[in-house]
């Protein structure tokens, strides 16, 4: 059973029209104002999203995405590697037709964020990277290549990303059960092409963040053991205007497991100054 707050969350995103872009991006678009864009991690979709969706659509145009090979979006070729899915962030916004955007990624959603941020610096007017993982150790580094090769050659093996996720409270398996769904529903290349580009990129652009000018909100659970809560913290302390939030007892789902302190922290971080006006470059 999903709890009733997500459960209002899932039924009125349901409500949303999902639309394409002329590439062949899913997305739902709900709200009015300043634009905030989602983009979810590997293996899931853009439902992930939902009780922020929901929530922001209050005060914001939020717009959620399906990645590349995820939803109903179109996959990017084998081999493409995270510079190839910030590119495919940009285009996503010339579609779209969007100047400058707010933008929040999960995971690897957050590596793509944060990629945007050093690369479009102009179209970026505040990132947030929740659970984003930051210069791995060589342990870290060795496990996440070998998860990688292993889904070439097995399949999506959902068991062990839930495992890594979630803890074994009520709430949490209420709530696994859903992001069980939707990984055992991916596609194992795309999966694969997305994984690999997220195992081989948390170093890519992880240089950058002191030229970052944006607000920068970096927030992952106190429990998580990939996306580490000193990963954010040294995300937070390079960027100029690092926000940290950590979330005590929560994993790496944090946004579906706690929804409440993460909205929480999105508002402050939408809230705070930014450089340049929405619709401006």
């Amino acid at each position: 059973m999903v709890p009733p707050s997500l459960r209002g969350a899932f039924a009125e995103l349901g409500t949303a029209k999902r639309r394409q872009t002329r590439r062949g991006t899913a997305y739902v678009q709900m709200g009015a104002g300043e634009p905030l864009v989602l983009v979810h991690g590997v293996g899931m979709r853009l439902e992930a999203w939902a009780p922020q969706i929901v929530h922001f659509a209050r005060s914001h145009t939020v717009i959620a995405l399906d990645m590349p090979g995820h939803g109903d979006s179109a996959p990017l070729p084998i081999g493409s590697n995270l510079r190839d899915f910030v590119g495919w962030f940009g285009e996503v916004l010339d579609d779209l037709g969007l100047e400058a955007v707010n933008v929040a990624g999960h995971s690897m959603g957050a590596l793509i964020a944060g990629g945007a941020a050093a690369s479009l610096p102009d179209r970026i007017l505040r990132v947030a990277c929740l659970n984003a993982a930051h210069c791995r150790s060589m342990a870290a580094k060795r496990a996440v290549l070998e998860r990688a090769a292993a889904i070439w050659t097995e399949g999506v093996d959902p068991d062990g990303p839930i495992g890594r996720w979630f803890d074994s409270s009520e709430g949490s398996r209420e709530v696994s059960s859903v992001v069980h769904g939707w990984l055992a529903g991916a596609s194992a290349q795309n999966y694969a092409v997305t994984y690999t580009a997220f195992a081989t990129g948390d170093e890519i652009y992880a240089a950058a963040w002191p030229g970052v000018t944006a607000p920068a909100l970096f927030l992952t659970g106190s429990d998580d053991p990939n996306s580490t809560p000193e990963m954010s913290r040294q995300m937070a302390a390079l960027a100029p205007r690092g926000q940290l939030a950590i979330i005590e007892g929560h994993r790496h789902m944090v946004n579906l497991t706690a929804p409440g302190p993460v909205n929480a922290a999105m508002e402050a971080w939408l809230a705070t100054a930014c450089a340049m006006p929405a619709g401006a470059r």
